[in-house]
């Protein structure tokens, strides 16, 4: 199996620098990453490392925890795409989510999908580690419903990421409708080999080229 093209290659420490950035960049254009995922204020230098490559550039939105307004994610997404991003990681209100407020969690996803206007794809972070089963099914609907190409498991800055469990949960609720990320505690080949095997068709981790390498990472951060 080839792992690297499953994988967003992922930095997005508080305390990351352009060097860390760009040595990054350089780790996914040597392994064939499928993309280089960073916060916003990284997305033009990614894009500029990346030039010419076939690695797509990512973006996290509203993170890590999602309660930024709609109209400040959906303003973040369309900055993004003008810097440079093909992909956007946009986390859910789980506050509103968890408040059952599901007009809110819906038009907050549909903020970000409009601000896109198709011009990158779009995933849903939902927090699994945060949520109840009947959540996380209901946050999987809501994002199908709202117009985005995935659902994603983890920030990885919570008190947990990436399960097999509730990789199978998501992909049962989405179907073939929309595809899953896992990420968060994704740190080997054995795990990311579980969680495809569950339904992901791409990986979230910082322990890449590891993964790719079958070597045991001792990075314990996204």
């Amino acid at each position: 199996m080839n792992l690297g093209k499953y994988i967003d290659h992922t930095i997005l420490k508080p305390d990351t620098q352009e060097a860390d950035v760009i040595k990054v960049c350089t780790e996914a254009k040597a392994h064939n990453f499928f993309s280089v995922c960073v916060n916003p204020y990284f997305v033009s230098l990614v894009a500029d490392q990346l030039k010419g490559t076939e690695v797509k550039v990512t973006s996290v939105i509203g993170f890590p925890l999602g309660a930024s307004t709609s109209e400040i994610k959906a303003l973040e997404a369309k900055k993004a795409i003008q810097d440079g991003a093909n992909e956007i990681d946009m986390v859910i209100n789980v506050s509103a989510l968890k408040d059952g407020k599901y007009d809110y969690v819906l038009n907050d996803i549909k903020a970000v999908v409009d601000a896109i206007a198709g011009k990158a794809l779009l995933k849903v972070i939902i927090e699994t580690c945060l949520l109840t089963e009947t959540e996380k099914i209901k946050a999987c609907e809501l994002s199908k419903e709202a117009g985005a190409q995935f659902v994603k498991t983890s920030t990885g800055f919570s008190t947990g990421g990436a399960t097999e469990a509730d990789v199978k949960l998501m992909k049962s609720v989405v179907g073939d409708a929309l595809e899953v990320k896992a990420s968060g505690a994704v740190r080997d080949r054995e795990t990311a080999e579980k969680m495809i095997a569950a339904g992901a068709t791409r990986i979230g981790a910082s322990s890449s080229v590891s993964i790719v390498k079958g070597e045991k990472s001792n990075n314990d951060t996204y």
